[in-house]
């Protein structure tokens, strides 16, 4: 709903100082209002999930919805401009974020209509395209996936060389190998992915380990859950560094996605909660991307090459929910992710 400035300011309060009465937050609030009308606005906040309210007659209090948590927009203004360690970030893993996902649903009712129109849409264009131009579309989006998903990484290839490198299997001049391998792992995964599309229809650690095996295959990462500790440069968020908790982890958020209500629900919380686990020693944000594609190829909608992301937003966007538990920003270029491939691919 619209907050009003009244609203919002509420928000702020019980944010500051949660288990607050309605008179201790009346108190707190920038300008004197009656009592009905802080009690219509407190009725509101609670119907509209911002505001958890608890208790009885006198002994009532309020809180932050886990909802409101986790998809209330944030205003970021100079957020990334402060040292990582003057954030106020949450710098340790939130083992009770889970439990939250959990009890919410990841995508709104109309969101989800939306990204519904949008794979009856796919499935409309490529019901009669003709294979050969279908193999074409294909590998275009495989080049482009390709190059988007390893430039967020740091891989120093530009489009036109990562085309040259899968269609005539030239390495660019000058660039790393290790770079052409990042990219080629790209491809062999995801078609891998496509010669086995309803692979991810029940997620488990096994195809987890093994789309991850094929990321970083050559390129010198230990396969399987990692046993030591990484760092995330430019966090002060340092993810768990015990295998059995990083297990642990992994398997309820296996059981979480599984049991989500529709395949685009299912690969956003892949892809958010693969990069937050961090449980491979390198390659966890590509692994995220890509299960987050398995998915949508086992429930039937297009995949997604992130080719019109800004590399820099999808990366304060992941930092933000490493250091907020704030999924909104991400929210926002999952869909619209989906709306550019479906929008420019397979036409």
């Amino acid at each position: 709903m619209q907050l009003s400035f009244r609203q919002q300011d509420i928000i702020n309060i019980v944010m500051a100082q949660p288990h607050m009465s309605i008179s201790q937050i009346k108190e707190n609030l920038r300008e004197d209002v009656s009592m009905p009308t802080m009690n219509r606005d407190m009725a509101a906040l609670v119907a509209g999930n911002y505001l958890l309210k608890s208790g009885k007659g006198r002994a009532t209090v309020y809180s932050i919805s886990p909802h409101y948590k986790i998809f209330a927009p944030l205003v970021t203004e100079g957020y990334f401009d402060k040292d990582p360690d003057a954030r106020q970030a949450t710098a340790t893993f939130n083992h009770d974020l889970l439990t939250m996902l959990e009890t919410v649903d990841v995508l709104m009712p109309e969101e989800v209509k939306h990204l519904l129109e949008l794979k009856q849409e796919y499935q409309d264009n490529i019901a009669d395209f003709p294979p050969a131009l279908y193999q074409k579309e294909l590998e275009r989006l495989t080049i482009e996936l390709s190059w988007k998903s390893s430039q967020i990484e740091g891989n120093t290839y530009s489009l036109l060389e990562t085309e040259r490198l899968f269609l005539e299997k030239e390495e660019a001049e000058g660039k790393p190998h290790e770079d052409a391998v990042m990219l080629l792992n790209h491809k062999y995964a995801l078609n891998f992915l496509l010669e086995h599309r309803d692979i991810a229809k029940n997620l488990d650690l096994k195809l987890l380990e093994e789309i991850h095996a094929l990321l970083v295959k050559d390129l010198g990462v230990s396969k399987n859950i990692r046993s030591r500790t990484v760092g995330i440069t430019g966090t002060a968020y340092k993810p768990l560094d015990n295998k059995y908790q990083i297990q642990e982890a992994l398997e309820r958020m296996c059981d979480l996605i599984n049991a989500a209500d529709n395949g685009f629900e299912k690969a956003l919380l892949a892809v958010m909660l693969i990069s937050y686990i961090q449980p491979f020693e390198d390659g966890n944000k590509r692994t995220g991307r890509m299960v987050g594609n398995a998915l949508l190829i086992a429930h039937g909608a297009c995949p997604l090459s992130y080719r019109s992301v800004n590399s820099l937003d999808y990366k304060k966007a992941m930092l933000l929910f490493y250091e907020q538990n704030n999924l909104a920003a991400f929210k926002q270029i999952f869909i619209e992710q989906n709306e550019f491939s479906v929008k420019n691919y397979f036409r």
